[in-house]
């Protein structure tokens, strides 16, 4: 391995490490070693102090021992070298004790530093006991202190002991660094243990998610590749659900435009043929147009019209999906006219069965494009007849009637057109789609195209359409068009 190679694969690992933080796992480790540290601090600075308070007062039992064994010698001079020995075992300098009233110096070292502090054991407070131990470990090293405190088993009233502060620093000293050491040690296995455990409860899952949302985003039509919730954990396994659901959804949506991008290509190849044929029908009507028969100069001027729309239709390739609508071409129209328009065209039965009834008053003057309007009215006015074509009995009281009424709404006049029909009601479970295209068809063999169409070209003149009520009664539509005038629509 070259000296590069290894270079590389230590700046790699060393990258991982500095990428660990950004991760959430990483970011869970850092946090739990800060607040375990932050713990341990906590718990030092009064156990730091509880210890110093500790060494001081065996310090002070091991001086009157010490006072105690002086007693006993019955008043009889004790040799330098016993007191030195006594002194070095109790670590003092000197030993004062106050009995009766009487205070005795008991022992004393052949040379006393000067004093520098002074510290009682009787009255001090958890923030006293706590500045003085921080005290003795910044300036312990050199100091030389009184410590005061009560003998036990009633000793005494008072007993004082002079002390070098090194030993107790040191002390001290060798105590927080075993405090550091157990702390380290609990820190790192809290956090290896939380670390493991948020990894498998929560990042895992999570890893699995994201790692599923990359594998769907690169086939989303492959439906092996939508996630099927198995996570024990009630959360994660809503969130995976709910990623399923919406993947189905995505899935579903684009096989629904690939199907629309073929009915497109299916459409532009049949369009050339289809405007032969048209043509060919159209000359066909012209020469009817000529002739002398009442029924046929009746009819003719319908089927020119039905034949030249058609024309028009495959010449602009209307695909719904695809292709787009052109913008309205508004004009000023008779309402009422072109309702009895759309009724010639709409296919009612030979028998009479159904009715086609225009509650329109005329003149009902509107602004709108005349062909895009005619086919929001005749897919209703279709929907409406075939609907009731299919219901059984023979009746005579079904009909289509439609309305027409100017509202205010939002401040301004709107026109509102009813198409109303007594036929069986649309099922519940079409009307959540029913705007949509192939998914609102009610009849068999339907696209659902038509509502489709109305709600866009509704929606291309400002207006909208909704379903007001379906039930066994009957159905109604309601289209709502902004209103304007003559002028306006000139502009």
């Amino acid at each position: 391995m070259t000296e590069h190679d290894a270079h590389g694969k230590g700046g790699a690992r060393w990258g991982k490490v500095l990428r660990l933080p950004r991760t959430l796992s990483g970011r869970l480790l850092l946090l739990t070693l800060s607040f375990v540290m932050l713990a341990e601090v906590l718990i030092y600075v009064p156990s730091i102090a509880n210890y110093r308070v500790l060494w001081l007062e065996s310090r002070l039992a091991a001086a009157q021992i010490a006072s105690l064994a002086l007693e006993a010698t019955m008043g009889e001079e004790v040799s330098p070298a016993l007191e030195s020995e006594l002194l070095d075992n109790v670590g003092a300098l000197q030993i004062s004790l106050q009995r009766n009233e009487t205070h005795m110096l008991m022992l004393t070292s052949t040379s006393v530093p000067m004093v520098q502090e002074i510290y009682d054991l009787r009255d001090s407070n958890p923030f006293t006991l706590i500045h003085d131990a921080f005290s003795a470990l910044v300036y312990g090293g050199s100091r030389t202190i009184i410590v005061k405190g009560t003998p036990r088993l009633g000793g005494g009233e008072l007993i004082e002991v002079i002390l070098d502060e090194r030993e107790l620093r040191e002390a001290m000293l060798i105590y927080s660094r075993n405090i550091l050491s157990l702390s380290l040690m609990i820190s790192f296995l809290t956090a290896v243990l939380v670390f493991i455990s948020f990894r498998t409860i929560f990042v895992q899952p999570m890893r699995h998610l994201i790692q599923n949302m990359v594998e769907f985003s690169e086939h989303p039509e492959d439906a092996g590749r939508i996630i099927r919730p198995s996570s024990w954990a009630e959360e994660i396994r809503l969130a995976e659900q709910e990623l399923a659901d919406l993947q189905t959804g995505i899935r579903n949506s684009l096989n629904q435009k690939a199907h629309l991008a073929e009915l497109g290509a299916a459409v532009s190849k049949i369009n050339h043929d289809l405007r032969n044929i048209l043509a060919s029908a159209q000359l066909i009507s012209d020469s009817l147009a000529t002739s002398e028969d009442p029924r046929v100069q009746r009819l003719a001027p319908k089927l020119l019209s039905s034949i030249d729309r058609a024309i028009d239709l495959t010449t602009k390739t209307l695909k719904y999906g695809k292709a787009e609508e052109p913008p309205p071409k508004k004009t000023l129209l008779d309402l009422a006219t072109l309702v009895d328009d759309v009724g010639d065209h709409v296919g009612l039965p030979d028998d009479g069965r159904i009715q086609w009834v225009n509650e329109v008053t005329s003149p009902t003057e509107i602004v709108a494009d005349p062909d895009q309007l005619f086919r929001v009215l005749l897919n209703l006015g279709r929907n409406a007849t075939q609907a009731m074509e299919s219901e059984k009995g023979n009746g005579l009281d079904k009909t289509v009637t439609i309305r027409a009424a100017k509202v205010q709404l939002n401040g301004s006049v709107a026109i509102v057109i009813s198409v109303q029909d007594t036929g069986p009601g649309i099922p519940e479970r079409a009307r959540a789609h029913l705007f949509e295209a192939f998914s609102g068809s009610v009849r068999q063999g339907g696209t659902g195209l038509g509502l489709a169409i109305a709600r866009e070209l509704t929606q291309a003149h400002g207006g909208s359409i909704e379903l007001v009520r379906s039930d066994e009664n009957g159905t109604v539509f309601e289209i709502t068009l902004p209103a304007m005038t003559g002028e306006e629509a000139r502009q």
